[in-house]
């Protein structure tokens, strides 16, 4: 069992309380911080376009790079975590990801642009799994929540971040990038802080080891493997789809509504708002009546939406776009937290398992969908994305986990 696993006993003393909340709370402003920054990617892809003539399979692979180091390298960094503590992991990942955006304001080819993109999945797979160890450090035992309250900080970051590029990338070209630096290395700052505590929980904690419970030993291991493929291919479902959202839904509104490009931006925020919301409640709710019921909801209950956007008209379009993100959203957290449960004292990996997956799913996703737009229309893209919450039917095949009275 890894040596983190020793650090998330929730601790009692009104004090001790309070600290972890500050942590939680910082872990999730820089996690909102984080996402606003790496965010500024997809919103400014309408400039980028222009500006470096790019077709939509150019803009694909762009977000594969991005997408693809940061999922390759969570898993890996996780694992190493579970291993050998790294308290000041956090602010060198955030460092990747601030020389990442001083290269996307200056960078003078799409080859540059590819290899600035790739700083910034750097910074993003270091950032993940080490600050959702911190989340599930400073949860006092409420797991789903603190997972989800740090989750809508990274979710209302990604929505912040396409409104600030409207109002500040957009009237200034890709040179306005530059001024993003600001909350990087704010976040920086405070990370140093969070890393400190970090060293002294921890040290705290083997001085005083206590195993984390294995409250579901009755599963054999072909049934934990086999739940974890079910989550996975939620997970495909979740961000393929979203990848249809994020990468593209500007230019949807643009080619089907003849939108300018600030109004798309700012239904892109109203969209990515609603994420932030869902996933503050998906955690919550699922500590209370079960995360396999948030995931049975979330995923395939989003189905009759996504079927009917295709064929609304504008008003509808930001409509169910809201609803889909809002009930779509409030997933992850469950989905992670029900795995972290299946294999206790490895956070660090199956939290980078996860948000690699996720991340590498959104970059596959955004790489097949430029390539569909291109040979097809960036409508037809929509009408196929409507059926992958369908996969949702696999929720049917996950264990129980939770006690009977949330059953």
């Amino acid at each position: 069992m890894g040596q983190t696993s020793t650090i998330a006993t929730p601790l009692s003393a009104p004090s001790s309380s309070q600290t972890l909340l500050r942590v939680l709370t910082a872990a999730s402003f820089c996690h909102l911080l984080n996402d606003m920054v790496q965010s500024l990617l997809p919103s400014i892809y309408p400039i980028l376009k222009s500006s470096f003539h790019l077709n939509f399979t150019q803009i694909g692979i762009l977000t594969l790079t991005f997408q693809i180091t940061a999922s390759l390298l969570q898993p890996i960094i996780g694992h190493l975590g579970d291993r050998t503590p790294r308290p000041f992991a956090l602010p060198i990942g955030m460092t990747f990801t601030l020389a990442g955006l001083l290269l996307l304001a200056v960078a003078p080819t799409f080859g540059w642009l590819i290899f600035a993109a790739s700083f910034v999945g750097i910074g993003s797979a270091i950032f993940h799994p080490e600050s959702s160890r911190i989340a599930r450090m400073a949860s006092g035992g409420r797991h789903g929540f603190a997972q989800s309250f740090f989750q809508v900080g990274g979710n209302a970051g990604s929505a912040i971040g396409p409104l600030l590029a409207a109002f500040i990338v957009l009237p200034r070209g890709q040179i306005g990038m530059a001024w993003f630096a600001i909350p990087a290395l704010l976040a920086i700052c405070i990370l140093i802080w969070v890393g400190r505590w970090y060293r002294t929980t921890h040290t705290n904690a083997t001085a005083n080891k206590r195993p984390e419970a294995t409250p579901h030993t009755h599963l054999s291991r072909g049934k934990i493997i086999g739940a974890i493929a079910v989550l996975i291919a939620l997970i495909f479902s979740k961000y393929f789809y979203l990848a249809s959202l994020t990468s593209y839904y500007t230019f949807y509104l643009i080619n089907r509504f003849q939108v300018s490009v600030r109004t798309s931006q700012e239904l892109l925020f109203l969209f990515l708002a609603a994420v932030a919301a869902g996933t503050l409640i998906g955690g919550p709710v699922g500590d209370r009546y079960g995360r396999k019921y948030v995931i049975w909801v979330s995923i395939l209950g989003v189905l009759p939406f996504t079927l009917i956007l295709p064929h609304a008209n504008l008003l509808w379009t930001a409509i169910l776009s809201v609803i889909i993100g809002f009930v779509l959203a409030s997933a992850f957290s469950a989905i992670l937290v029900y795995a972290q449960e299946l294999v206790p004292g490895r956070v660090g990996m199956i939290s980078g398992l996860f948000f690699g997956f996720a991340f590498g799913m959104g970059g596959i996703g955004a790489a097949v969908l430029g390539k569909v737009a291109d040979a097809t229309s960036i409508i037809h893209v929509y009408q196929l994305c409507a059926y992958l919450p369908a996969i949702g039917l696999l929720t049917w095949l996950l264990p129980n986990l939770e006690p009977a009275r949330k059953r």
